[in-house]
């Protein structure tokens, strides 16, 4: 059972920031559809993975690098913790390169 103090707290992350936004509207319905506070989504920093790899392979000529970068996007929404939000919410299609995370606190 869920006491009203709780708040569920959800955390995505993925490499598309269009898909991100995309499911942050699809937790905003559920939030106006069921009347439940809610405070977000809030955009954190901006990962970069940077690798840097030589470009000739036998280590012959000049010494040229290509940089290949994958940013980390990653956003935070708060939720007062209702069952039925929280039921619609595990029903929402995540996209593969999307990651969620809900975690329930006091």
């Amino acid at each position: 059972m869920i006491s009203l103090s709780q708040k569920a707290r959800i955390r995505l992350s993925g490499t598309n920031p269009v898909e991100l936004d995309n499911i942050c509207k699809q937790v905003r319905g559920i939030a106006a559809r069921t009347g439940i506070e809610i405070a977000g989504p809030i955009p954190l920093p901006t990962r970069k993975l940077v690798v840097p790899i030589r470009k000739s392979p036998d280590g012959e000529g000049t010494e040229t690098w290509d940089h290949w970068e994958m940013r980390v996007h990653k956003r935070l929404i708060d939720l007062a913790a209702d069952e039925r939000a929280l039921r619609q919410l595990m029903r929402i299609d995540v996209p593969n390169n999307v990651n969620i995370e809900i975690v329930l606190e006091n």
